[in-house]
């Protein structure tokens, strides 16, 4: 095997009469450097917008959620709180009611989805890091207030330091018919914004956020919640911890973790990934095409040597895996080549952030995210010898024709 290994790296470096399979080595080279380069660096870019994403849910969604398999309410007193609060890693526990509402300011009006929250809810989920104006404060003394998102903000045009004009909620009365009042049909309250938080289109455009007790009192509820909200010390396994949850909530519950919450989100963003790497996986097989002619110009190169090899006994076996390790090692070096310097570029934007993003906005990052995983590195390492084995180990077939057509008689 030193043998094999010794001529292959021989046949690499060395210098050949023909400057033209100097030019064809390189280019292949490159060629695998820079398919793997790309490979690093976008998979590396999309794993920054993923964590800048995750962590926008991770501090909309709490930890753990708990709601009813079967109906949008259920009574508080029916799950064992004191259980939930005293199992071991769960730090806090909140309530949580949501209802659709509408949402009027001045002249204008917005469907909402309307989530009340209590005073615990903060500290569950963190949602007071994504406030962009004003504050988190919901509820000061007798009077509350409310916390919209800056879709819901800019379709209302709302100013959180208007205080002539206040918020109007309205909520369908529970049980009540339409009759010739439609005033009467609603539950209604007058509220000032005390803030406005970002986060994503979808969600700062539907969500606002309200003291829990004034939702009860527009939907006429008492007690009843839409979801328990739970905070899980990290030093304690999720995974348990959910497990434990859920034999104490029972059968007639479901217990989420954040990305089963985000189900749907998660497996969109798994499935982008794959679909970026499947694509420029195609681009390095045609890259690796420039192996192929690498190794057909070097067996014409080198007829005197094989000539020579068989002359002094060698087996085709063992010619095969001369150019077999020529073709892996051009394959080894584009492999490397393109590791470090995809790394280079991902490391200089983490620190340097060289390349910003483009465009009018209000951005929550000011330039393209990196994160790099050691996996992706093995993954997109092992793809690229893999891939340039497969592109060598078939075209040798056809090429040792040629060999055996060098063989002295």
């Amino acid at each position: 095997m030193n043998l094999i290994l010794f001529i292959a790296k021989r046949y690499l470096l060395a210098k050949k009469s023909h400057n033209a399979i100097n030019i064809i080595t390189l280019v292949s080279i490159i060629g695998v450097a820079v398919g793997t380069m790309a490979l690093v660096i976008v998979l590396s870019v999309f794993n920054g917008f993923e964590k800048v994403i995750m962590s926008l849910f991770n501090a909309f969604n709490p930890d753990i959620e708990i709601t009813q398999q079967e109906g949008k309410t259920f009574n508080i007193e029916d799950l064992p709180i004191e259980d939930l609060k005293n199992l071991p890693g769960v730090v806090s526990l909140s309530e949580v009611l949501e209802e659709s509402a509408l949402l009027t300011y001045r002249d204008r009006q917005h469907l909402i989805t309307l989530r009340g929250i209590d005073n615990t809810y903060k500290q569950t989920t963190n949602v007071d890091t994504l406030l962009i104006n004003g504050d988190f404060t919901l509820t000061q003394g007798d009077n509350d207030y409310l916390v919209l998102g800056q879709g819901v903000a800019h379709v209302l045009n709302t100013n959180i330091n208007d205080y002539m004009n206040p918020l109007t909620i309205y909520v369908p009365r529970r049980g009540h018919t339409v009759s010739m009042h439609p005033a009467q049909a609603f539950n209604a309250s007058s509220n000032f914004a005390s803030g406005i938080y970002g986060m994503q289109s979808e969600y700062d455009a539907e969500y606002v956020f309200a003291p829990i007790r004034l939702v009860r009192y527009l939907l006429e509820y008492n007690g009843r919640v839409s979801a328990i909200a739970l905070s899980i010390d990290p030093d304690y396994n999720l995974g348990r911890v959910q497990r434990q949850i859920d034999q104490i909530a029972g059968e007639n519950y479901n217990v989420k973790n954040r990305l089963q919450q985000q189900e749907f989100l998660y497996q969109i963003l798994r499935s982008e990934k794959l679909a970026i790497y499947l694509i420029l996986t195609f681009v390095l097989i045609i890259a690796t095409f420039n192996v192929i002619g690498s190794l057909t110009m070097l067996v014409i190169e080198k007829k005197k040597d094989i000539s020579v090899l068989w002359s002094m006994g060698a087996r085709k076996k063992l010619i095969k895996r001369i150019f077999l390790a020529e073709g892996m090692l051009i394959s080894l070096a584009g492999a490397i080549t393109g590791l470090i310097l995809g790394w280079l570029v991902c490391f200089l934007q983490i620190h340097f952030e060289l390349i910003t993003l483009q465009g009018t906005g209000t951005y929550i990052i000011d330039a393209y995210p990196v994160h790099m995983q050691w996996t992706d590195f093995v993954y997109i390492f092992l793809t690229v010898i893999f891939i340039g084995f497969v592109s060598v180990i078939f075209p040798l077939r056809r090429l040792f024709v040629m060999i055996q057509n060098i063989r002295p008689e």
